[in-house]
């Protein structure tokens, strides 16, 4: 997908960083690394629900994720997760974003043309650096409802490199996740 440029994001999203849970995110990302055995993966549209139960952990957990990559540049993508966390009680969405990117502009979120807002990351690993948000019933239906969010990352500071996800088949898939 072609990235989408942008200059200006609105309003903070709320956020929560939940350390055990990127832990559970980043192992997700990369569970060659992190889990016991094979994830097991269900397509929902451009979204795959993946379970596996991480290293030392006793129970499964499973996030909807989808990954992408800018056409024009490998060096320029995202893998974004959605989940809910162990105790059942919120649920996040956590985006892996490249190394290099501006950590004091956040990452920016559009839903079809709304403006949702920002969110800070969180820390920085090899694989990449990581913005989290505890996602409220809104946030949940704006996603269930849009077509396009566009996830917003800098590089640079006068302008943003907007990257397109679709939204196809994330109602279904989030509506399976445990």
């Amino acid at each position: 997908m072609k990235p989408l440029r942008v200059s200006k994001m609105g309003r903070l999203l709320r956020h929560g960083v939940a350390a055990a849970a990127a832990t559970v995110l980043l192992g997700l990302a990369n569970s060659a690394t992190h889990a016991q055995a094979a994830p097991a993966k269900t397509k929902f549209g451009d979204w795959e629900l993946r379970c596996e139960k991480p290293a030392g952990a006793s129970t499964e957990q499973c996030a909807l994720v989808q990954r992408l990559v800018a056409d024009d540049n490998s060096n320029v993508y995202l893998v974004v997760n959605v989940l809910k966390t162990s105790d059942g009680k919120s649920r996040l969405l956590s985006v892996i974003a490249p190394l290099g990117v501006l950590l004091p502009n956040g990452l920016g979120l559009k839903i079809d043309q709304t403006d949702i807002g920002r969110a800070g990351f969180v820390k920085c690993l090899p694989m990449g650096c990581v913005a989290e948000v505890t996602m409220d019933d809104k946030l949940i239906d704006q996603l269930k409802n849009g077509k396009i969010a566009t996830f917003i990352i800098h590089q640079v500071p006068e302008e943003g490199i907007g990257l397109p996800l679709t939204l196809q088949g994330f109602k279904d898939g989030f509506a399976k996740l445990p």
